[in-house]
């Protein structure tokens, strides 16, 4: 054998060597946080999206009553017609007129505004994402938008 047949067989045992190595810093420094970060995407883009139908709902169906949203009869509607999804509930739903919640029935409403919460639980960013928390953090995302 030559010397630069030998060489060459050198060179292919040191790179074996390295891969190790190279895929753990890929794996745990690099691959892992994205991870995190895309999750933590595409549930907000989720729950985003789940509140956007809700208010398309909300603007061709308004409430009978503006100015009481607790009524059981529209809100089980308005979920039997899959107006908004389970996954994401919505929480303090409120029809504003002149930038306060409607409390005249007869007074056109302006606006609607509403919010749900989606938690994540990052593997390995968790102190990046949620602080100093347990095991999982929680984040509001609100959503309003005007009558047309």
């Amino acid at each position: 054998m030559s010397r630069q047949a030998s060489l060459m067989a050198d060179q292919r045992g040191a790179v074996a060597l390295e891969v190790p190595a190279v895929w753990l810093f890929l794996m745990l420094l690099i691959l892992l946080p994205l991870a995190d970060i895309a999750i933590a995407g595409f549930q907000y883009i989720s729950a985003r999206q789940a509140l956007r139908n809700f208010g398309q709902y909300l603007m061709y169906n308004p409430p009978p009553d503006v100015t009481d949203l607790s009524q059981g009869s529209w809100l089980t509607t308005a979920q039997s017609k899959g107006a908004f999804d389970s996954r994401y509930p919505m929480s303090s739903p409120q029809v504003l007129c002149n930038n306060s919640t409607c409390t005249d029935p007869k007074v056109i409403p302006k606006s609607y505004s509403y919010s749900t919460t989606i938690t994540i639980t990052p593997i390995v960013l968790k102190s990046v994402l949620c602080g100093t928390g347990a095991n999982g953090c929680t984040f509001t995302v609100p959503y309003s938008e005007r009558f047309q």
